[in-house]
């Protein structure tokens, strides 16, 4: 995570290191991201940027958690299994992505990204999710990449989606 002297920066001085993360990790994947367009876009001196990150990838993960906090609702998990609350958290997260600043970072992580860095769920939810809730979490995700990678398909994908969670539902009688 980004060390305190990043932490502590000035609010201008951070938000143009920010913005210039924001730039690089929605254009390139982080296998292809480059401290040199960093440094050059915000003029710091390449050492600066290890004094503020231990790495690239720490600071993809400084970026992401902004990105997911910005984004993402908080995933409240039922015992009971609900249908509608998977299919209206998908719908607002694909939604709050169109307007979103940190859209392409999002889109890069999921479609690139996400397969070599994994997306941490917390051994904490795994072993509160029944196996309902964990299918229909798998199913949220999936649903996810795939209309962000078939942007066309979307009304198609979100049916399908909706048609699974209620199979979803009909397992819990």
């Amino acid at each position: 995570m980004a060390k305190s002297t990043f932490i502590n920066l000035p609010a201008g001085k951070k938000k143009k290191i920010e913005s210039a993360l924001l730039k690089e990790f929605s254009n390139y994947p982080l296998a292809k991201a480059q401290v040199a367009r960093i440094v050059r876009e915000t003029g710091i001196a390449r050492g600066a940027f290890y004094k503020y990150f231990a790495d690239l990838e720490d600071a993809y993960h400084y970026m992401y958690k902004l990105a997911l906090k910005s984004i993402h609702l908080p995933i409240k998990i039922k015992s009971q299994f609900d249908s509608q609350q998977y299919y209206d958290n998908v719908v607002h997260f694909i939604e709050e992505m169109k307007t979103s600043t940190y859209a392409g970072l999002i889109k890069m992580h999921i479609l690139y990204n996400e397969s070599s860095l994994g997306h941490p769920v917390s051994p904490k939810i795994l072993a509160e999710l029944n196996p309902q809730n964990w299918s229909a979490m798998v199913l949220s995700h999936a649903t996810i990449r795939l209309v962000l990678a078939n942007p066309v398909q979307k009304s198609a994908l979100m049916t399908r989606f909706k048609a699974s969670l209620e199979l979803l539902n009909k397992g819990k009688n």
